[in-house]
């Protein structure tokens, strides 16, 4: 690894020189996770350079081929797997300048991967009336690229489903790393090769995404006293063929109370706590779907309220806001991803609340799976040591539970524990020396390892 001889080759495109920026853009929301923060808050880039065209791209990976740099590429951070931490030093690539939004037509829109999300459905919406289908709570501060590199679902999944659903992404166009780096194009099965891959076989420089129309979405809070009634209010709502949807979000008591600061004058904390957004023209359904469950309180409406503060966007209390806000009470929380799968969702969920609650609450997020509404849970956990963690995963998983553990930063534990033959055969042929986003992908790095325990990066720098 040259690094003087890179930098010297690049210096006349956009490289960050100030060491506390470097650190900056070097950290992603890893410190979600405490077991990840133990082991990576020393990881920083060796520098930081920002293209501001697919040109300048493919300049960056070809001087960092030749000195044999890696490169870790950078949207704005806000992913919680490590994902884009530069574990072997070298480049970041950040991508803050790529933000142009190129076409916008009925039903889609062709834009650059640095743009912000937020930015992204404002122009959609000024010049179409259309909005992204989906996007994460991190919507003011995430970009599209990484929502596509590093996400999976999000708000709008309730009806949408999730990234890698047929129809959710229409196009990539991917630069290699090579001696001479290739420009290519990606449809249909194609796209899972570089799709949720942390940009480890490629870089994403331009995404055909599609669109839906926009609406004025209506924010509600529906309280409840017990949690299975407010679990089954979700669900059933979402099944709700003619209610349209954007999110909905149950929490367990007493994540309202304790850590909704703006929510919190308005419940106890026993209080159960659904919150949901629904398009205007499905108001009149959803205020008489409510009429018929005399269990649910609704304790706020934004369009019509008379709170002391707005609470704000709905959706900035669910998926990854829910510990976010947490985390800002209560350091010692962290969280579980999990999935529980349609039919025996609520079962399920029912027995992972028997045997852990309140050490673990529940928090869930209805998404369409396969065409049949079931249940991401981005459960809230009271960390006390890696070994109770590890015991706690490993009881779900026993139970039926799949995890996709947010404590790890391969891809592989991320998942499903297996290699991904799609994306580490493209690998192999758009990135021959492993220079990219290296340590992510323990296929590449060790195809033997036998996932029973957690994978350490041979070549992870060492703290200083």
């Amino acid at each position: 690894m040259d690094i003087a001889a890179a930098k010297a080759a690049l210096s006349h495109l956009d490289i960050e020189e100030k060491d506390t920026n470097i650190r900056a853009s070097s950290r992603d929301f890893f410190w979600y996770s405490p077991v990840l923060k133990a082991r990576l808050d020393h990881v920083v880039a060796d520098f930081v350079v920002r293209p501001r065209n697919e040109s300048e791209v493919i300049e960056i990976l070809k001087v960092c081929y030749t000195h044999d740099v890696p490169v870790t590429t950078r949207g704005a951070g806000t992913g919680n797997y490590g994902q884009a931490m530069p574990l072997a030093g070298g480049c970041v690539m950040h991508l803050r300048h790529m933000t142009a939004v190129k076409e916008i037509a009925p039903g889609r829109v062709i834009c650059e991967p640095g743009i912000l999300l937020k930015d992204l459905d404002v122009a959609c919406k000024e010049a179409s009336g259309q909005e992204l289908r989906m996007f994460s709570s991190t919507w003011a501060t995430a970009t599209i690229g990484g929502f596509i590199a590093g996400g999976s679902g999000g708000v709008g999944s309730v009806h949408w489903g999730s990234l890698r659903d047929l129809g959710n992404i229409i196009r990539l166009r991917v630069v290699t790393m090579e001696a001479e780096p290739r420009i290519l194009e990606f449809t249909g099965e194609e796209l899972a090769r570089v799709s949720h891959a942390y940009g480890t076989n490629g870089i994403i420089t331009e995404l055909e995404m599609p669109l839906a129309p926009a609406y004025d979405w209506t924010g509600l809070f529906v309280a409840f006293d017990d949690f299975a009634e407010a679990m089954a209010f979700a669900d059933d709502i979402a099944n709700e063929d003619g209610i349209l949807l954007k999110i909905a979000s149950v929490y367990e008591a007493p994540i309202a109370h304790d850590y909704f600061q703006r929510v919190k004058p308005y419940v106890e904390s026993g209080t159960n706590l659904v919150g949901l957004m629904v398009a205007p023209q499905s108001m009149d359904g959803f205020l008489t779907f409510l009429g018929r469950r005399p269990e649910a309180k609704l304790i706020y409406r934004s369009d019509d309220h008379d709170w002391a503060r707005d609470p704000g966007p709905i959706f900035e209390y669910g998926w990854n806001h829910t510990t976010l806000r947490a985390l800002k009470v209560d350091p010692s929380i962290t969280y579980l991803q999990v999935r529980y799968a349609f039919p025996k969702h609520r079962e399920l969920i029912e027995k992972m609340r028997a045997d852990f609650s309140p050490e673990v609450l529940q928090h869930l997020e209805a998404i369409r799976m396969n065409g049949k509404i079931a249940f991401a849970g981005l459960s809230m956990v009271k960390f006390t040591t890696e070994e109770r963690l590890d015991e706690i995963i490993r009881l779900h998983e026993e139970a039926g539970a799949l995890i996709f553990n947010p404590h790890r930063y391969t891809l592989e534990e991320g998942g499903r524990q297996h290699t991904d033959d799609t994306q580490l055969s493209f690998k192999r042929e758009a990135d021959p020396k492993g220079l990219l986003n290296p340590g992510k992908m323990i296929s590449w790095d060790d195809p033997d390892w036998s996932y029973d325990r957690m994978y350490a990066y041979p070549k992870l720098k060492a703290a200083g």
